[in-house]
């Protein structure tokens, strides 16, 4: 927890401080805003702002005036004089993906996008539009907007087919769809462009292995930690470091036990040690777990019940 916490301020910190120049605290006509995905336990997060419609146009063709200004692929964001019939968004040309600063993408841990290898890192976010398909670029420079891009600074370039529908959206909007355990679907929608892309987590179990490390090492005198890294990796097959782990909490819940017996370090005694294949030990500290929590007023009937059940369950061999 404590980590995602810092995970997430500092990116908070860092998107505001893309530049150098220090902004002064005024409302500005593209608000800003943020949002995060969780897949697995790995955070995304887009920040951008969201320019309006108001009536212009947004994609197409470039004029051939605008054409003139640049060479390339270099973007046409910084065309302030714009006449009516020229777009904001010009098909093939380099793009912010959204106003003001650089749109900024984060991810915590390695992804493939489209398929294609993302480290972990922040990154600009920018887009080059056209018709049909569009280039999705997740650049390391975090400078202003699309103005100083540097293609040498490309960590990953992907393609995508935009999919052009019927509703308009006024503001800009960035989301995500089709979560799943260990894919996303983020999306850019504005005026009738929707520009998908998928963020697909590498290694899930092995993000969140690597977390319940931090988690444990927060506090290792609680025996509650262990038993539940313990058991996501045995439910993961990790079966070498889910023993580690139930071994460890053992030791933790029976340091517990040596200054007060209760009913819940005995229950959990009784857990550890059947994980550890040690059935009698289990059966002989669920026997006490009761015994102990008849004494117990905070220890309700159906707890105690519950418990009597398991016993027996164990003995039955089940």
């Amino acid at each position: 927890m404590k980590r995602n916490i810092i995970f997430l301020l500092l990116f908070a910190i860092s998107a505001v401080a893309v530049s150098a120049q220090v902004r002064p605290p005024l409302p500005r006509p593209s608000s800003k805003a943020a949002v995060m995905q969780t897949v697995g336990t790995t955070e995304i997060a887009i920040i951008y702002a969201r320019p309006e419609m108001k009536g212009r146009l947004v994609f197409a063709d470039p004029s051939e005036r605008m054409k003139a200004m640049v060479t390339g692929e270099a973007t046409l964001d910084n065309v302030r004089d714009r006449k009516a019939d020229e777009p904001l968004v010009a098909f093939g040309h380099l793009w912010r993906a959204g106003a003001n600063e650089a749109t900024m993408f984060t991810v915590a841990d390695d992804v493939l996008i489209n398929g294609q290898p993302l480290p972990a890192g922040k990154y600009s976010l920018h887009m080059i539009p056209s018709k049909g398909e569009w280039t999705i670029i997740f650049n390391k420079e975090l400078d202003w907007g699309s103005f100083t891009y540097k293609a040498a600074q490309d960590a990953l370039r992907v393609k995508t087919k935009a999919e052009w529908v019927a509703d308009s959206k006024e503001l800009l909007t960035y989301g995500f769809e089709k979560v799943g355990e260990k894919s996303v679907t983020a999306y850019l929608r504005w005026d009738k462009a929707k520009v998908p892309f998928t963020i697909e987590v590498k290694d899930v179990v092995g993000s969140t292995i690597n977390r319940l490390k931090e988690y444990i090492a927060g506090d290792t005198k609680d025996a509650a930690r262990l038993v539940n890294a313990a058991n996501y990796a045995k439910t993961n097959k990790l079966n070498d470091q889910a023993t580690a782990w139930f071994t460890e909490a053992l030791k933790v819940n029976d340091a517990s036990i040596a200054t007060k017996e209760t009913f819940v370090n005995l229950n959990r005694k009784a857990t550890i040690l059947l994980n550890l294949d040690r059935r009698s030990d289990a059966i002989a500290a669920a026997e006490r777990a009761l015994v102990v929590g008849k004494t117990d007023s905070n220890v309700t009937k159906a707890q105690l019940d519950a418990l009597e059940k398991r016993i027996a369950d164990l003995k039955a061999g089940k």
